[in-house]
């Protein structure tokens, strides 16, 4: 059985590399097809090269913190606060976590034009182009993850002697770089695509008349530019940290519950396991033409469902193999694996056209902006109450199959197995995800370009599909993201009493708890305030400059002048990465603050008050954003009078609501709840030592 454990990590590093190797075929295998006619080569060019100079622009901003961070860490290190494993445990994990992004931004800005070349020739060729680029995003994010986690855990075992407890609380650390990567990735991308996406619909929809992705809108490459760094390489950067995240505290867990080498093996060979399984299942997925909605989400879900099964089964041999004894953890594995379809689903039910809720969203628009901003902040709100239950149960389940009833430690370990096992076939679920902003671009290049109205209806079909898959990947990141910080936040109460067993006292009368919780259930809406408003500033500029360029540049409202595009991505990039600074800072120093003011019990409540408000924020707002988007593109379809009509104004201001909703606030949210949790893991010592300003 030692064997075993020793050769188990290399097992995963090979599968990590299987991934990366999957990936870069699928990228070249994307980059072989014909990219189309020299227009639609020449805006894909622009928009490419927007997409580089914005993430070569934020790079060099988020250096800047990032140097602050490792001086600040090499300084607790030598004061003995920190082992000096940190500081390069948090470089690695945010470089890879921003290699990730940058990976997946390139080849979207690749497979644009090519899909929509692709749908030149039908349906399905453009559904296997968009889908093939997606497949690299998401094999790359799975293949760096475990490739970061495997080489850590080799070195520290196998090369330095370290114990199994002193590789995970190293380990653990190195997602700290990965959340502040992730965060500054997703307010910034949000913040950049969502001023862009308000600009061009108020001014080219409402004022104009004219469509979105139209060229003389100058704010169409923007808008392009904006999926890219937003929806691509931010959402990289973010699920490359929950996906780590839920893997390295799963491993800390079985530490604490006694389950040793072998209980922190099992998380790690399970989403190995998952990456060969994601492989499999990308091959199952394939559509015909004239398909409808419902057959191409059937198209997507084949080859998501194939994979889930197949991880689920070869899941129960390793367990049998790893932990004979605790063989009923395989329960908490496929309840995490069946949240993960559910949420997906229920998700789908209310986001997606095909069913009641946003055809009855695109029905509100008969009255007005008004109702139809009534009705979607609603329908955000009612559907928390599924996905909550689901998580609760999936909880239960995961705790008491896992032995709770008997062991604490146990139990919370099966919570960590849960989100795991959620998360093991990312690969093919962000594959699934990261093909929406490609769709988006192709129509959008498709409209710029010209080219005939069945080549856009199909980009439409896929466009509209790619708003559910990723309001579907925003909810299946949510939802793990609440069972990750669960985990994360027993981690920080091992780790406080592992410093000082007296300490802790979370009862909730004390008042330092109490503080706490509502500090916690503040800051995600503190945080959504603020990437709301930084948005709502962005757009103004976007809103004034595109006014302006219709006044001024003659011929531009009858094709007979360029726009200028460059002047928009200019001011998207330099306001994005001005604007992020301060919510990115809020999820790094609102736990030290709170920690030094309230000590380590104040820390916990805040935790806990931030992962309870922000999980059900974040879903809602995910859903209202993707709930909107799609009540705009059924009216755009011919219902209820159409493109042009009143209806289709109303609910192009209702998507201009959703937008910071869904792509830029709700997503990031889920990155600060587990964020706060990494910082406060890291500076533990620190609060503990200084903590509480002697009052608590």
């Amino acid at each position: 059985m030692e064997n075993i454990f020793n050769a188990a990590p290399f097992v995963v590093l090979a599968c990590a590399v299987i991934a990366i190797v999957f990936a870069g075929c699928k990228f070249f295998e994307v980059k072989k097809a014909p990219e189309g006619t020299e227009t639609m080569s020449a805006i894909s060019q622009k928009i490419r090269r927007g997409a580089m100079a914005y993430l070569k622009r934020q790079y060099k901003t988020v250096g800047i913190f990032f140097a602050v961070m490792e001086v600040i860490l090499i300084i607790l290190a030598a004061a003995g606060l920190l082992t000096w494993y940190v500081p390069f445990a948090f470089l690695s994990g945010g470089f890879f976590s921003g290699l990730s992004g940058f990976i997946g931004m390139k080849i979207a800005t690749y497979a644009n034009t090519r899909t929509a070349n692709g749908a030149r020739e039908g349906l399905n060729k453009g559904l296997k182009i968009a889908f093939s680029s997606g497949a690299v995003m998401g094999m790359t994010v799975v293949g760096l993850g475990l490739l970061d986690i495997s080489i850590w855990y080799i070195l520290l075992r196998f090369v330095f002697n370290e114990s199994i407890e002193s590789t995970m609380a190293a380990m653990l650390t190195f997602g700290m770089g990965a959340s502040s990567m992730a965060l500054f990735a997703r307010v910034g991308g949000g913040i950049f695509t969502k001023a862009a996406d308000v600009g061009a619909d108020l001014v080219g929809k409402v004022e104009a008349g004219i469509p979105e992705d139209d060229p003389r809108n100058p704010a169409c490459i923007a808008d392009n530019v904006g999926d890219n760094v937003g929806d691509v390489a931010g959402m990289g950067a973010d699920l490359y940290e929950s996906y780590v995240g839920s893997i390295i505290s799963c491993g800390a867990l079985a530490v604490a519950a006694g389950h040793g080498v072998s209980g922190v093996i099992l998380p790690m060979a399970i989403a190995a396991i998952g990456i060969l399984a994601s492989i499999i299942g990308t091959f199952f997925v394939k559509t015909k033409e004239g398909a409808t909605q419902k057959m191409l989400l059937g198209s997507l879900r084949t080859g998501t469902y194939i994979s889930a099964v197949l991880s689920a089964v070869v899941s129960f041999i390793l367990i049998m193999t790893l932990l004979p004894d605790n063989k009923a953890v395989f329960g908490a594995v496929l309840s995490g694996l069946l949240a993960g379809v559910l949420i997906g689903f229920f998700t789908e039910y209310y986001t997606s056209d095909s069913y009641n809720p946003t055809k009855k969203l695109a029905a509100s628009s008969e009255t007005g902006s008004a109702t139809i901003i009534i009705d979607g902040i609603a329908l955000g709100m009612q559907s928390t109450a599924i996905p909550v239950i689901i998580i609760g149960i999936s909880v239960i389940v995961s705790y008491f199959v896992a032995g709770g009833m008997s062991s604490f430690e146990s139990g919370l370990y099966g919570i960590g197995l849960s989100a795991v096992g959620m998360l093991s076939t990312l690969g093919i679920t962000l594959a699934t995800d990261a093909y929406g902003p490609v769709a988006d671009n192709a129509g959008g290049i498709a409209e710029m370009s010209g080219l005939e109205s069945e080549v856009r209806n199909r980009t439409d079909a896929l466009d509209s599909l790619g708003n559910t898959t990723a309001a579907t990947g925003k909810g299946f990141a949510i939802g793990s993201a609440a069972l990750t910080a669960l985990a994360l936040i027993v981690s920080y109460t091992d780790k406080v009493n592992s410093i000082d067993s007296s300490i802790l006292d979370l009862t909730i009368t004390n008042p330092a708890v109490l503080i706490g919780l509502f500090i916690g259930a503040m800051l995600p809406f503190l945080f959504s305030a603020l990437t709301m408003q930084a948005v709502g500033r962005a757009a103004q500029k976007i809103v004034v400059e595109v006014r302006r360029q219709f006044r001024e540049i003659k011929g531009l409202m009858t094709g007979e002048a360029e726009a200028d595009y460059e002047t928009c991505i200019d001011i998207c990039t330099k306001s994005s990465l001005h604007e992020m600074v301060l919510p990115a800072a809020l999820g790094i120093i609102a736990p030290i603050v709170v920690g030094i003011v309230l000590g380590a019990n104040g820390v916990v409540g805040m935790l806990a008050g931030a992962l309870v408000s922000g999980f059900v924020l974040a879903i809602m707002m995910a859903n209202s954003g993707g709930a909107w988007d799609n009540a705009k593109k059924y009216i755009e379809a011919g219902n209820y009078n159409g493109k042009g009509s009143e209806n289709h104004k109303a609910a192009v201001v209702g998507d201009t609501v959703g937008d910071p909703f869904k792509d830029t606030s709700g997503p990031s949210v889920n990155i600060l709840i587990k964020l706060l949790s990494m910082v406060s893991i890291v500076f533990a010592a620190l609060i503990v030592n200084f903590g509480g300003m002697g009052l608590f």
